[in-house]
């Protein structure tokens, strides 16, 4: 990675995301970009912390659980911004497994009605 700042379009472009997406993460503050009138570049940093929110999103997690996460490293270092982490990846992983189930079941269940509907086809 360099560390040459990235304008605000090669940054939609990189992430692929839009203005309006980009705009709204400085808003929340999830990213602090350099001004320069009015042009916006983002450095190292603000391109490692777009690539967690967006493996953050990804996961599942919300936006402002992702500014929380990130908060904690600046207020009180990596040690509890991982303790942090761990309890939050725990109860998503509960989450997406309980996801999952339901999704398996309506899938058989679909599967079940559409082999029964196929075989009153045949009929």
């Amino acid at each position: 990675m360099t560390d040459q700042p990235i304008s605000f379009k090669d940054m939609c472009l990189r992430f692929d995301v839009t203005a309006r997406t980009l705009r709204y993460y400085e808003y929340i503050e999830l990213l602090a970009p350099i001004k320069e009138g009015r042009s916006r570049f983002y450095g190292p940093r603000e391109i490692a912390r777009m690539k967690l929110i967006l493996r953050g999103r990804r996961f599942g997690f919300s936006l402002e659980e992702i500014r929380q996460w990130l908060l904690l490293y600046n207020q009180k270092g990596t040690r509890e911004q991982n303790l942090v982490w761990v309890e939050l990846a725990d109860r998503q992983l509960k989450e997406l497994e309980k996801q999952r189930a339901e999704l398996d079941g309506t899938i058989a269940d679909l599967r079940a009605l559409r082999d029964s509907s196929a075989a009153n086809l045949d009929d």
